[in-house]
């Protein structure tokens, strides 16, 4: 019996980059994000000034916030750089996060739970949080439901229009051999080219970038917890997505970038002005019973 000299044996690299896109995603968010919350400030007066001091307005404050910072541009080019970044990695990812035994287990047990948790579930916990603000009348509440949900509407908005125009064939079309495989309109109407980007992964990030900028001013306290909490749940539903062989790694990274400037930006858009139509609108719903077991909502449009 003959044996194969050990200098001509196959070897496969030690390479283990499965966890990577999202986990770095991910420091990167919560690295930025921790930042102090404005303050109410008020300067002290001159000595023999008996002039009434006015603390700064917190609302006032906020309309004067850019909606684009340099925060947001490092946070953008971070996020495209790991994107390129993952396009030669992207079929070597693919074979070898099912090749890695530890984290198959834990994905086999829970990767349906994180990817329903995003959709629809995403959906039902802000729509039911802006529905129970509504009724019990409390703005905060609903408030908080409707820009998490706005939030959902854009990224998955912005994700479903490039998914359509980019046409990349999911890593199962090719068996993980082709992730170049792009065709320009293909996603239309073809579940099997609508790869590029991860509409779960859109969708978790949305959610938790809004439920975290949204807790920074309500409860700035909690925001490490909530935060870590929110984002790492992110990063396993695109984890899982991955593992469901529905998405390469660089769909999951750019559908983050899309989720992630979804939620913060609608957030601090909408309490920038908050005399924006859509919100006079959605947040000033008549939600009532009618007398026989039901319900209505009403809205009143704003005057052009």
């Amino acid at each position: 019996m003959t044996s194969t000299p050990r200098s001509t044996r196959s070897r496969v690299p030690h390479f283990r980059p499965c966890r990577a896109p999202a986990t770095a995603i991910t420091a990167l968010i919560l690295a930025l994000g921790f930042t102090p919350p404005a303050r109410a400030s008020a300067q002290n007066p001159p000595p023999g000034d008996n002039r009434t001091v006015v603390p700064r307005d917190t609302a006032h404050a906020e309309h004067r916030r850019t909606l684009f910072t340099y925060r947001d541009a490092i946070l953008a080019a971070s996020f495209a750089g790991l994107t390129f970044a993952m396009f030669p990695l992207d079929e070597n990812v693919a074979r070898q996060i099912h090749q890695d035994s530890t984290f198959n287990g834990f994905t086999q047990k829970s990767a349906v739970g994180f990817e329903t948790i995003s959709s629809p579930g995403a959906y039902i916990i802000g729509g039911s949080l802006y529905l129970v603000g509504r009724v019990a009348r409390r703005p905060d509440l609903a408030d908080f439901g409707w820009h998490g949900t706005e939030a959902l509407l854009v990224a998955n908005g912005l994700t479903g229009l490039l998914k359509g125009t980019l046409g990349r064939a999911r890593p199962f079309v090719s068996n993980d051999t082709n992730p170049r495989d792009f065709h320009f309109g293909g996603g239309f109407g073809n579940a099997d080219r609508q790869s590029f980007p991860s509409g779960h992964t859109s969708t978790a990030f949305a959610a938790a970038s809004a439920v975290t900028s949204e807790i920074r001013r309500l409860h700035p306290k909690a925001l490490p917890y909530v935060a870590t909490v929110m984002y790492g749940g992110a990063t396993l539903v695109g984890l899982s997505r991955m593992y469901h062989n529905k998405h390469w790694a660089s769909d999951v990274a750019l559908g983050a970038a899309i989720g992630t400037f979804s939620g913060l930006k609608v957030v601090r858009y909408s309490h920038a002005h908050r005399d924006n139509k859509v919100d006079r609108v959605i947040l000033h719903a008549v939600i009532a019973p009618d007398g026989t077991g039901g319900g209505y909502l009403g809205f009143a449009l704003p005057a052009p």
